[in-house]
This record gives structure tokens, C-alpha cells and sequence, in this order.
């Protein structure tokens, strides 16, 4: 085995695979699998945690090799070995894996124990094992599809001469379809400019959905497939779009996140047009220039500000500023290394930001994976952190802004001295009062998102479930309940939480 397609994982003896925990949960799988059962197959171990943007590239790239060897003997098996608290809950990883489209089996690595027994060393790291158990590839990071590729043929090729390869391969059940009639994993909403229309990215349903306010009428919808196609509303196509932003009458654009690109719907000519990205994920640490000409990667919400549309490209670890009349895009914020640091454009460190917020000259951001709230003065390009300290520092914690916590907070809404925060990995939506510097809760389950029980007195509603985004029009929160696969309005005077009831029946893309 050649060095450079193999890793070399010690220059003086070959490592065994070690067997799966027999008492661990199994999930998207109709029975437990084994090294020992799926002996003569070649074993892919993808290590991920359902929050990672760089696993949910690799997801998408694990999806091209499981095409390319449908008919060998290769397994795919997802590994997941959760950061948050909140990932650790099999109900929350099953979710994940409808959202993502994932159709291998997953094992839940309770206490990360799978990960030491084979080295990880990082989110995602890939590890492959041969047909006759023994570990020839490991390595961390996206971008392996070429390596992974590679290192398949060479086995199929060693083991097929070797008489070592087994036919035998994991039953799996496919993952849940999306359907027409319903919301199916709501992103990112907006208002129209008058306030009386709602705009929803209906992300696994590959379109936006546009609904009356008063009574959740759908007025429009536009795609509902999946692919990059321009042209007539319904007969263009994204895949799980996020963030939207409807800065006039006429014009709405969008974040289409696994596009890697920025697409603008002309409401008044009724054409969707691709005015940003290529279509590709851009390299680490790309530069500006024309938008057309310039990869992004994984663009996750929108702000609007004179001309000027602020990107929080999650993938880069990075804000980017497009200007609409001279159709550039460049870096408006963060060096690109994760971390959080604050500071002054380039010269500051952001991680995975999800969700932006424009007011009184300032950019609200949802800095998730070091569960932050940070703000940045548009004039000045200075970042300051509100709530937020590191990469694994996270909880749930109202009161003063410096001892608060938040958990993988993926959407905010700046009010004034209000700023609302869908604190996504709590199932909460949380306030931080600018003016008396202190964080409070005001509608969220964290112990039992989305359920209810008839014995629980403080408990009459449908909690929310990993809500991505928060909206307030009018003294009300609209919320992107997202894996309850609903909007709901929190009334801040009566706090009482309803659902917008969307009705999609009858509607076509």
C-alpha cells in the first residue's frame, strides 16, 4: 500500500479495527452491524457531529462514493460523536439524519468512545477498515473524496486478488421524502416590506414558500427541486436554501446554501437568477471579486443595508459583503481560521456564524459554533462578543451578559436595545437586553424540545425543537420551529405560542 493514498498509522505493527459497542444505539439501520458482520467489506467510518458545517460538506461528499460503489462491497457508517449536549439525544441525531439526507447507518458514540478507540482527532475525521479488518486510512477534514476514492480502489483491486471480498452488504432504511404538503425543515423567514407577507426558506423542500401573515395562505412558491436552474419560478430549483432577505415590492434574495451560491427572485418578472457563486464550494481563505467568477461556501443567512448584502458564509468561518450595483463580492469580516476573537475585519475570528441582524449600524451575528452572539460596527469593521467565550464553552444561562450561555445559536433578530436569539441547541428563544446588559429566556423547553406530557402542569403546548431563526414584527416572534417543521408566534405580551398554520395542500412548486 502506497504512503499518500494509505495512511501509515505506525511504522511498526498494523492496527486492528476494535468492535462497536454492542450496547450502543444504532439508527437509520433496521438491526446492530459489526466489524465481524460485515467481514470481506471495506468499511468507511465517517466522524462527525450534526453541527459541523465541514461534516455536513462531507456528508454530501460520502453521498458521490456511496453512488460510485452502489454495486461493491463497500459500507458506509456514520460514527456520530456529538460536541453539543444537545447532539447526545438519538431522537436530535435522527433529525439530523432525515435533514441531511444520510442514508447509511449512524452509531451513537456515547462518551466519544468509538473516537479514542480509533484516533480521531477531529470533526469529521474519515477512517476506512479492510476486508479483513485492519485500519489502512485515516484522516480529518472535508475534501477527501478524491483520497477516500483512491484508497476504495486500491482495496477492490488487493482484496478481489486476495479472494478477501464479501458480497454481503448493511440493509438500511432510506431516509424520510419531503412532501409538497407541509414545511419540511423551515430555514430562514423574512417579511415583505409591507409586513403582511411571510417568506420562508423550506429548506429540504428545496424552495421558498411566500405565506399571508394573517391567515398563512400560501401566495407563491418558488422551486422544489433540487439543483442550481434559473428561470421561471416555478421551474427554477435550489438545494436547502437558508437565509432570505426582501429589501423591496418586487425583490427577495437567497441564501442557497448547498448551492454554495446567491440567488435573486424577481417577484415583478416572476425569474429566479443566480447573481453570486459558482456552484462549487471555494477553496479556504478565497478572495473577492466578481461574483459570478467566485466559489463560495456554504452562504447561511442575508442582511441588507444601502446597496449592500452582508453574507455570513458559515463554511469560511467568515462575513462577505456583495455589492449589489457593481455585482462584487469580497471578505467583510474574520481572517477565516475559526476561533473566537474579537477585533477589527480580517484581524477577527469567527466560528461557523449562521445568523445576521442589521440595527443602528450595527451586525448582529449568530456565532454558532462557539455558541456567540457578537456585533460588529459596519462603519468601523469592529467586532465585539455580547455572550460567548469558546469553541467548547457553551450551556444554558440567563443573567448578566458576561456569565450567560448559549448553546449553538443559529438565529437573531436585533430590535433596538432588544436582541432576540433562537438559541437553537437549547430549543429556546432567549433576549439580550443591550441596555441592562443581562440575557433572559422567553419561550423554550431545553429538557424536552417538541414534546409535551399530560402530567406536566408547566407544559400545555408543543415546545419548540432546534428553532433556526426568529423574526419580530408587531410585538410578536415568528420563529422557524425547524425540526417540528412549523412557524410559531410568541405573543410578548400574552407569552402565549401559537403555529402559523402554512397551508401548502394543493399548492405546486
Amino acid at each position: 500500500m502506497s504512503e499518500g493514498i494509505f495512511e501509515r498509522i505506525s511504522p511498526l505493527k498494523v492496527f486492528l479495527a476494535t468492535e462497536f459497542p454492542k450496547e450502543f444505539t444504532w439508527l437509520n439501520t433496521k438491526e446492530p452491524l459489526s466489524i465481524a458482520s460485515l467481514g470481506g467489506n471495506i468499511i468507511v467510518l465517517d466522524f462527525w457531529t450534526y453541527c459541523c458545517i465541514n461534516c455536513i460538506h462531507m456528508a454530501e461528499e460520502l453521498k458521490k462514493v456511496e453512488e460510485r460503489y452502489r454495486d461493491k462491497p463497500v459500507v458506509v457508517i456514520g460514527v456520530h460523536s456529538a460536541k453539543f449536549a444537545n447532539e447526545q439525544d438519538s431522537r436530535n441525531i435522527e433529525s439530523a439524519i432525515e435533514r441531511y439526507g444520510i442514508s447509511h447507518p449512524v452509531i451513537v458514540d456515547e462518551s466519544m468512545r468509538i473516537w479514542k478507540d480509533y484516533g480521531a482527532q477531529g470533526w469529521p475525521t474519515i477512517v476506512i477498515v479492510d476486508p479483513v479488518g485492519r485500519i489502512v486510512y485515516r484522516r480529518s477534514g472535508e475534501g477527501q473524496i478524491e483520497s477516500i476514492s483512491k484508497a476504495i480502489d486500491k482495496l477492490l483491486e488487493k482484496h478481489s486478488r486476495d479472494n478477501t471480498l464479501s458480497e454481503r452488504r448493511a440493509t438500511v432504511k432510506p431516509a424520510m421524502r419531503s412532501t409538497s404538503d407541509r414545511l419540511y425543515f423551515p430555514g430562514k423567514i423574512c417579511f415583505s416590506p409591507d409586513r403582511k407577507s411571510i417568506a420562508i426558506s423550506d429548506s429540504n423542500n428545496d424552495r421558498i414558500v411566500i405565506a399571508e401573515i394573517a391567515t398563512g395562505g400560501v401566495v407563491k412558491t418558488i422551486g422544489g427541486s433540487r439543483g442550481l436552474k434559473d428561470g421561471a419560478l416555478d421551474k427554477s430549483s435550489f438545494s436547502k436554501p437558508q437565509g432570505v432577505i426582501w429589501p423591496d415590492a418586487n425583490t427577495l434574495y437567497v441564501a442557497d446554501t448547498n448551492n454554495h451560491a446567491i440567488r435573486k427572485v424577481d417577484l415583478g418578472t416572476g425569474v429566479v437568477s443566480t447573481i453570486a457563486g459558482t456552484g462549487n464550494e471555494s477553496n479556504w481563505l478565497a478572495l473577492g471579486g466578481d461574483a459570478l467568477n467566485i466559489g463560495l461556501n456554504s452562504p447561511w443567512d442575508l442582511a441588507y443595508l444601502n446597496g449592500e448584502i452582508y453574507v455570513a458564509m458559515a463554511g469560511t468561518h467568515q462575513i462577505w459583503s456583495y455589492n449589489i450595483t457593481a455585482g462584487k463580492i469580497t471578505p467583510f469580516l474574520g481572517s477565516g481560521f475559526e476561533g473566537i476573537e474579537d477585533g477589527k475585519g480580517m484581524g477577527s475570528l469567527l466560528a461557523q456564524p449562521s445568523g445576521l441582524s442589521l440595527s443602528n449600524g450595527y451586525l448582529y451575528i449568530a456565532d454558532s459554533e462557539v455558541s456567540a452572539i457578537r456585533r460588529a460596527e459596519i462603519s468601523s469593521k469592529r467586532i465585539e462578543t455580547l455572550v460567548g467565550r469558546g469553541l467548547f464553552k457553551f450551556g444554558y444561562k440567563d443573567g448578566k451578559l458576561k456569565e450567560a450561555e448559549f448553546q449553538h445559536p443559529i438565529g437573531v433578530c436585533a430590535d433596538g436595545n432588544a436582541v432576540y436569539v433562537a438559541d437553537t441547541y437549547n430549543h429556546a428563544i432567549r433576549m439580550i437586553d443591550m441596555e441592562k446588559r443581562t440575557v433572559a429566556t422567553l419561550v423554550g423547553s431545553r429538557d424536552n424540545p417538541g414534546v409535551c406530557r399530560f402530567d406536566d402542569p408547566h407544559c400545555d403546548v408543543l415546545g419548540l425543537y432546534e428553532p433556526n431563526d426568529v423574526k419580530i414584527k408587531n410585538g410578536k416572534l415568528y420563529i422557524a420551529d425547524t425540526n417540528n417543521h412549523l412557524i410559531r408566534i410568541f405573543d410578548l405580551e400574552t407569552k402565549m405560542l401559537s403555529t402559523l398554520n402554512v397551508n401548502l395542500k394543493g399548492q405546486e412548486s
